[in-house]
């Protein structure tokens, strides 16, 4: 340990001692298996009261996401006025960290679209995002391609 002289506000020396930190090692990344993913039957939506930002506004709709009884996250739909689509319901999904990782974004995506009376909605996300982008994949979305629009966007139509 090396000390390190120092004066404080009034010119007297104060020593403090400088301690050496270990180099981290990095985080053991978690392989996902198909053990991980949770079954479709554990996965539940319960109609909230959204605020106007997350589907308490004319023409959403508010879910807040159970696994196992435990709250896992919410899910809500607005309707949104963007270029270039124009007026249009946006579906926007947020798990809490624990439920992260397991399946549960794309049961939730699939059952709140589903639930709604929309034939058409779309997802809007960072193109970095690539959990949601694959929950959304498999929810039965598809990649809209637009050179006009900056962020990762997605549609999901009723079949």
């Amino acid at each position: 340990m090396a000390k390190e002289r120092r004066k404080t506000k009034r010119g007297t020396s104060r020593s403090k001692v400088r301690r050496s930190r270990p180099t981290p090692k990095p985080k053991v990344q978690s392989i996902r298996t198909p053990e991980n993913k949770v079954r479709e039957s554990s996965v539940t939506l319960s109609e909230g009261k959204g605020s106007k930002m997350t589907g308490g506004s004319l023409g959403g709709h508010f879910w807040h996401i159970f696994c196992n009884g435990k709250r896992a996250g919410r899910v809500f739909i607005n309707m949104i006025d963007e270029e270039p689509f124009g007026k249009h319901a946006s579906i926007q999904i947020f798990l809490n960290k624990h439920a992260q990782g397991k399946g549960i974004g794309r049961i939730a995506y699939r059952m709140a679209c589903e639930e709604s009376e929309y034939d058409e909605l779309y997802a809007h996300m960072r193109k970095s995002n690539e959990a949601s982008k694959r929950a959304a994949l498999a929810a039965a979305f598809e990649i809209v391609e637009d050179e006009r629009i900056n962020q990762l966007v997605m549609l999901w139509k009723r079949h």
